[in-house]
């Protein structure tokens, strides 16, 4: 059985991993999430890691650089980025590595993965009550931009933290058996990322410290794509709760 829960209120891809976002109308929903998100990232030249990307949990500027794509260049990808002075610069150029270089103090490549680099999931969901919650608790404004979400969903019946009943059910974007699907496989646990402001970098310890109590260090959730498809901002939610997809398993 399908429960509506609400409707897709925003959507968001980050062309370069830990740099600005994008904020969309309609996205494709592919196997490896949406198609363009973290498709980019910096590699620190010199760690011999097993983890080698430059986040802004290292350097939070790179919060401020905002990837976008030149008219007319084909593709999702960006082709530019405007850096926190102002400038513009290549993505691949020489001056954009030697900047982020600069300010993170040690030497970075910028890389292209087909499928992407996540740090758990492919896809990440959370719901405005969510992020209200917290943020009233850290004395902020909400705003869902600390939490770097692909999708922000409205709520039917508002309360914070609901995405936690969804863990091992699917959720469905539009009605139909062809609807575009995620399976939600575990809890957004969050790390320093939500205390930086979007907009300044400026770091606020109230914001994760809100997240440790009142959630066990938890807002939204993890998913895989177990069907592709549209995306669009308006479209109705359902969730199969996990007791009812083992159900329909079992009859198989």
């Amino acid at each position: 059985m399908l429960i509506e829960i609400g409707h897709v209120e925003a959507l968001f891809r980050y062309p370069v991993k830990s740099m600005g976002g994008e904020r969309l109308e309609t996205a494709e929903l592919g196997w490896h999430g949406l198609e363009g998100d973290r498709r980019l990232a910096f590699r620190k030249v010199n760690d011999r890691t097993g983890f080698p990307w430059l986040t802004a949990g290292k350097l939070p500027d790179l919060l401020l650089f905002a990837p976008h794509r030149k008219d007319g260049a084909e593709g999702d990808l960006p082709t530019h980025v405007r850096t926190p002075d102002g400038q513009e610069t290549p993505l691949f150029g020489e001056e954009l590595a030697a900047e982020v270089g600069r300010r993170h103090g040690a030497p970075v490549q910028m890389m292209q993965f087909k499928h992407g680099i996540f740090d758990e999931a492919t896809i990440s969901v959370i719901a405005f009550d969510t992020v209200r919650e917290i943020t009233r608790l850290a004395g902020h404004d909400p705003d869902v931009r600390r939490f770097r979400p692909n999708i922000l969903v409205r709520l039917l019946r508002p309360a914070p933290f609901q995405e936690d009943e969804w863990v091992g059910g699917v959720l469905s974007f539009g009605e139909g058996d062809d609807a575009p699907a995620v399976t939600v496989t575990m809890r957004d646990l969050r790390c320093s990322m939500v205390n930086y402001d979007p907009d300044s970098a400026a770091s606020s310890p109230e914001v994760m410290k809100s997240v440790v109590r009142a959630n066990q260090n938890t807002a939204g959730i993890y998913g895989t794509v177990t069907r592709i498809g549209r995306v669009e901002v308006g479209q109705t939610i359902f969730l199969r709760s996990a007791a009812a997809t083992d159900e329909k398993t079992i009859r198989r």
